[in-house]
């Protein structure tokens, strides 16, 4: 039988970190943390092995599809699936006292992270997902917060119970687009380049677990969350311990074998919030 396995994006400091300690206590397998960077990688595992845990450390830039595929393919060479994944690697620039760059760039930065690249880590690994694999999207509210900013028209868009996952890529798309014109006003959009790239998160989710029902996958249950406001460098260190913020994304991860509820849902406080309805 193969050793089960998890994987969390993002993981060398911060909530990820938090997220990887609480897995490598709690889940029965192991568990990769991933970062850009090799050294920081590598570093993080060592501060763990320092609280007798175990993680093991695997390069992954999400915004490079080729280091994608090799984390794909050291994951199927060595564990032939994966069994929870955890896309938390994100970056936001408003949240802290360092200077943003120019909206136009923002934007192309910030989204291609948080939404394209989060959208490459899952197509390329989705096919390694085995029975009872568990999928956090780690989001925020701040997806509720900007579609309260929204034109009415484009919070119809956001709203439609018919969006596709193209539908999804192209709003996205319009808002750096718009970012670009300097016309996110213009359009209906508000100014936060981290708020619509949550919104593509959120509105992935559901489309996802619904690709996995309507294919028959054996319990395979995707679901985002928001974790509150956690002492990160992106949030220039307010909020609360890391080991705190974890919780809801942990839960998300561990949830029991044939769980009804929640599939395809955005969780917070460890309860289904509907981020839709303002």
């Amino acid at each position: 039988m193969s050793t089960k396995v998890a994987v969390v994006t993002g993981a060398n400091k911060g909530l990820g970190f938090g997220i990887t300690r609480g897995l490598c206590k709690a889940f029965e397998g192991d568990v990769i943390l991933t970062a850009r960077d090799e050294g920081r990688g590598k570093a993080a595992v060592a501060e763990l092995e320092k609280e007798d845990l175990q993680p093991k450390f695997h390069q992954l830039d999400i915004t490079d599809h080729k280091s994608i595929v090799r984390l794909r393919d050291f994951l199927q060479q060595n564990y032939g699936g994966l069994d929870i994944l955890v896309n938390n690697a994100a970056i936001a620039y408003e949240f802290n006292s360092t200077p943003s760059p120019p909206i136009a760039q923002e934007a192309q930065e910030v989204c291609k992270v948080n939404y394209f690249g989060t959208l490459d880590v899952c197509q390329v690994l989705f096919p390694l997902l085995r029975p009872h694999a568990r999928v956090c999207n780690v989001s925020s509210i701040n997806c509720e917060f900007s579609l309260s900013e929204y034109s009415e028209e484009l919070k119809a868009k956001v709203r439609n119970p018919d969006i596709t996952m193209d539908g999804v890529t192209a709003l996205v798309q319009q808002f750096i687009d718009a970012a670009q014109k300097n016309q996110l006003k213009e359009q209906g959009f508000d100014i936060s380049p981290y708020g619509v790239s949550k919104i593509g998160v959120s509105l992935m989710t559901p489309l996802q677990q619904k690709e996995f029902d309507d294919r028959g996958a054996e319990d395979i249950v995707v679901n985002a969350c928001d974790v509150g406001l956690v002492s990160t460098d992106m949030t220039g260190g307010a909020g609360m311990p890391i080991d705190q913020g974890a919780s809801t994304p942990l839960y998300c991860c561990l949830l029991p074998p044939d769980v009804e509820s929640p599939r395809g849902k955005f969780i917070m406080n460890k309860r289904v919030y509907d981020w839709l309805k303002v």
